[in-house]
């Protein structure tokens, strides 16, 4: 089942996502900040994170940067959902490293939109970093059995 991380300080918005997402057949997981984000990716590995921008302890700017330094979470895809919505504001988020961009308030549609199109993304790419370990495996296994004693 896919977990999806809901980081989110308000307590209306992380019921409605929640209910959105476990509509949907997802398992959601949430945090009140930007902190207990970054501790809940660490334990769990969510297959995405929705991440608001205006969040106590560390806003969702530090949150994504810390992802993005972090070689082991690097990869994976974090949807901006916040109230900025001012010319130039999504340019500047997904500009940050964030992978989509979502205005409240929310459009449900567009969350299904963009959750659809990052989880595929990360699935074709999780397949294509696993063919190409099964292509390296077979070759090693292939030099090993060759009886050249590498």
């Amino acid at each position: 089942m896919i977990r999806i991380l809901v980081a989110e300080d308000n307590a209306v918005n992380r019921e409605l996502l929640r209910e959105l997402l476990e509509a949907r057949g997802y398992t959601v997981l949430e945090a009140r900040n930007g902190q207990e984000a970054l501790q809940m990716i660490e334990r769990s590995l969510p297959e995405l994170l929705l991440l608001d921008i205006g969040m106590p302890v560390l806003d969702g700017f530090a949150v994504i940067r810390r992802i993005r330094e972090n070689p082991r979470l690097a990869m994976l895809p974090v949807v901006a959902v916040t109230a900025y919505a001012m010319r130039g504001d999504r340019e500047k988020i997904l500009s940050s490293g964030f992978d989509g961009y979502l205005s409240k308030p929310l459009n449900p549609s567009s969350l299904t939109a963009e959750l659809d199109r990052l989880l595929t993304k990360s699935a074709q790419s999780a397949q294509q970093d696993q063919g190409f370990a099964d292509q390296r495996g077979r070759k090693y296994q292939s030099a090993d059995t060759s009886g050249s004693g590498g």
